[in-house]
């Protein structure tokens, strides 16, 4: 996930701004498609869940979508992309970083006859709709095979920084372990990097020599999983199925399911009148921002079972932060038959009982 420091804050404002849009977006020509990639398509992780959902789009909408790779959050390399496909005819531009935020607004002002969609994003307007997903609801589910599967109670977590779209996967994930063992604990050690093997490796070791049994993650590498499989411990995944790197340790994953999101949105975009949310989309389970891929073959059928039905229950409307909770300092954050808003969400700045932050 492409996020800065500052993102949370960002989306947080974003969310508590009364917009509206007079009309619907429609294309004046035929759907062209085209994909600008933060990195290369074959990272492992953040870009290739979207280059491995490309194909499954191209199907649905019928037609072959070209992309570029390793395009940085930089205005004078998003721009020249970007305008490089708008000029050969595209008028539906996906971009794939947050840092691409500010830029998507200025082209999306400056082209009205194109769409454009941006994950992770944080700008939005009549014809620009950023989105991600709802992590925390897979992560919950990757939290209730890691309390299943640990015999020591002790769970990890190794993460890029403290903010609201990391932290609430890392409080859902010991929501999730508190289904099977009410008394795991799940240390988290930040990296202050989204994609740093070093510092991951240093993290997950630090986390295994403390008898830690079972390591998450929300990093953009597999290195957590490896360290896992190298010390004989298991480890559940983020971005997509680590099993590929750590087959014996990896239990499951949180991953991205772009296609299921997008393959609908994009033909909303093609029939014409095309309603943005103008605070941004964020997706779920069920409509196709994020999943779990469960499970490895040591994890019990019974357990994969109440998964999967804790699975069906999001989809049904389950709301993972609903109330009574509160915070690690006994401070009510949650009320009692309450759930926790978008708004509350995007600025969780708050650990429940059982997680234990280091730096």
């Amino acid at each position: 996930m492409r996020w800065r420091l500052a993102s949370s804050l960002v989306v947080a404002a974003l969310v508590g701004t009364s917009v509206a849009y007079a009309a619907g977006f429609s294309l004046s020509a035929p759907p062209k498609i085209a994909f600008l990639y933060f990195a290369d398509k074959n990272d492992g992780g953040w870009t290739q869940a979207f280059d491995e959902a490309k194909p499954k789009i191209e199907a649905a909408v019928g037609q072959k979508i070209p992309y570029v790779e390793n395009v940085p959050e930089v205005a004078g390399k998003i721009k020249p992309a970007a305008e490089t496909f708008i000029s050969h005819g595209s008028n539906i531009i996906i971009g794939t970083a947050f840092g691409y935020s500010d830029t998507f607004k200025e082209l999306s002002e400056k082209y009205p006859k194109v769409a454009f969609l941006n994950a992770s994003g944080t700008t939005n307007g009549p014809n620009l709709e950023s989105f991600y997903g709802r992590t925390y609801e897979s992560q919950y589910l990757c939290g209730m095979v890691a309390g299943a599967m640990s015999k020591s109670g002790k769970l990890g977590f190794v993460a890029a920084h403290p903010i609201g779209p990391v932290n609430w996967t890392i409080n859902a994930y010991e929501l999730g372990a508190k289904q099977f063992n009410p008394k795991a604990t799940t240390t988290v050690i930040f990296t202050g990097e989204w994609n740093d093997p070093v510092k991951e490796r240093a993290a997950a070791s630090a986390l295994a020599d403390q008898g830690i049994d079972v390591i998450g993650q929300h990093v953009d590498t597999p290195t957590p999983q490896i360290v896992a499989q190298e010390r004989g411990i298991y480890g559940t995944g983020h971005h997509r199925d680590l099993r590929e790197f750590a087959p014996k340790a990896t239990l499951c994953s949180s991953v991205w399911t772009w296609d299921k999101f997008l393959s609908p949105e994009l033909k909303k975009i093609e029939a014409g009148n095309w309603q943005p949310n103008p605070y941004g989309a964020f997706p779920g389970i069920k409509d196709g921002g994020t999943d779990i891929a469960c499970c490895s073959a040591v994890v019990p059928k019974d357990v994969v079972a109440k998964v999967m039905a804790e699975r069906q229950a999001i989809i049904n409307g389950k709301q993972i932060y609903t109330g009574p909770m509160t915070d690690t300092s006994g401070k009510e954050e949650i009320a009692d038959g309450k759930s926790l808003d978008d708004g509350g969400l995007w600025k969780m700045d708050w650990y429940i009982p059982g997680v234990i932050a280091q730096k």
